[in-house]
């Protein structure tokens, strides 16, 4: 990512860190007694970063499909069964299924929002993978905000005594169609004050702009039906943000479809970054965030969501989406600039800035070891005359051979360590006729 492709090419790893890169003979001599392994037709490319994800809600791939036309009824429909169907052991299994598929994929690093934060923390902690979990706090009720502060800084106490160097605690008022103003303010305080990353869904849909900008549409609805006086700030959900004091350069937003000009320089003026998931936004019906205008401007990396809203965990898929979507249209004049480098740099690289990792996401002595290995000599790959076109245009998830963070091997030959795949598709089994009958 931060150099050109090296044909013939070798990564020495010692410890966590990668010790050298360059041509295969010029390392062999340099780490004489080191054990050495030859892929193929592969490339070796930095570790993949999802940027923006839901490991908790895996279970409930592709079951909210009839209601994705109507993001209100999506939205409570999810939050129905997530209260009313999971149990805590479903949630569990649900986290640790999500981060299986992603390190299968050789995604290295996921930024998981979770409402229940300790169970994507074990998954990440159990697979072998690197992240940063945010705890959701969620309430539109003014009144609640210290108490939903209360309960947000008891659950990440908690948390933090399972941080390790590779898995981080964050910190999200989920958006700002869920979350009153002082619950977003207080939280962006406590984030400040304890050095938390913060995360939050913005600017995601038309129903935000109805009731930031205007108070109609059926959040506002929704208000008023709960008896929660609300009075639109005639704001873009990014001025809001940055109003609140949510905007820094420890914030990443997730989504940022409904975005102009402004708000693009209000987050690049922040310092923020944003997540652009946009096979969710499209399946969801939300439209097309301005990847063009992030792309080089902005600390941009890319997101699957959930899989109850996109279906799959696949960052070379996600960034083929991203790029195709934006050459369509920006037109012929976005391709000089919207190549397949572009967009396989944000997949790593640019996720890890985003996500403040700067010592991961490119592979340079020194950095941490997160890489994946992807075959190219597939039948829908051959011939590959150049690795990032090849890689983004191509390849998918599936043909990641080796997923390794922190010089670790955590998927490799089919299988990832540590893990007990069957229990766990046999949990999957179990929760789909739980929720298929219920």
């Amino acid at each position: 990512m931060t150099a050109s492709a090296i044909e013939g090419g070798a990564v020495a790893v010692e410890g966590a860190r990668v010790a050298g890169v360059g041509p295969r003979a010029e390392l062999a001599a340099r780490f004489p007694s080191a054990a050495a392994e030859d892929f193929g037709e592969a490339v070796i490319i930095p570790g993949l970063v999802n940027c923006h994800t839901h490991l908790e809600l895996t279970a409930m791939r592709g079951l909210l499909e009839p209601w994705e036309g109507n993001f209100q009824a999506w939205l409570w429909k999810l939050t129905e069964v997530r209260r009313s169907l999971l149990t805590d052991d479903d949630i569990r299994a649900s986290a640790e299924w999500g981060a299986v598929e992603a390190a299968r994929a050789g995604v290295t690093c996921v930024a998981d929002a979770s409402y229940v934060g300790h169970a994507p923390l074990a998954a990440l902690k159990a697979v072998g993978l690197r992240g940063v979990v945010y705890q959701e706090t969620i309430n539109p009720e003014p009144s609640k905000a210290e108490g939903e502060l209360g309960i947000l800084r008891e659950r990440v106490a908690l948390m933090r005594g399972s941080e390790t160097e590779e898995v981080r605690v964050g910190v999200s008022p989920h958006a700002p169609y869920f979350t009153s103003a002082p619950l977003i303010e207080g939280a962006a305080r406590f984030a400040r004050e304890e050095s938390l990353p913060l995360m939050v869904h913005a600017a995601e849909s038309e129903a935000e702009d109805d009731l930031l900008l205007r108070g109609s549409g059926f959040f506002a609805d929704s208000l008023a039906a709960r008896g929660i006086e609300w009075r639109a700030p005639g704001l873009s959900p990014v001025e809001y943000l940055s109003r609140l004091g949510a905007l820094g350069p420890h914030t990443l937003l997730a989504h940022c479809v409904r975005v102009g000009a402004d708000d693009i320089e209000t987050i690049r003026g922040a310092g923020s970054s944003v997540a652009h998931c946009p096979k969710s936004n499209a399946k969801l019906g939300h439209g097309r965030a301005p990847y063009e205008e992030f792309a080089g401007r902005l600390r941009c990396g890319f997101g699957s969501d959930s899989v109850a809203s996109n279906n799959t965990c696949d960052m070379l898929e996600e960034a083929r989406f991203a790029l195709h979507t934006a050459r369509v249209a920006g037109g012929p004049a976005s391709l000089p600039r919207l190549t397949a480098e572009r967009a396989l740099h944000d997949a790593t690289r640019g996720g890890a800035l985003a996500l403040g990792l700067e010592d991961c996401g490119s592979l340079e002595e020194g950095t941490q070891a997160d890489f994946a290995v992807v075959r190219l000599g597939g039948a829908h790959q051959a011939p590959a005359h150049d690795p990032a076109r090849a890689l983004v245009f191509s390849s998918s998830g599936r043909d990641v051979l080796l997923t390794a963070v922190a010089g670790r091997e955590v998927f490799r030959d089919g299988r990832v360590a540590g893990v007990d795949e069957e229990r766990l598709r046999a949990r999957m089994a179990e929760i789909r006729e739980k929720l298929s009958a219920a």
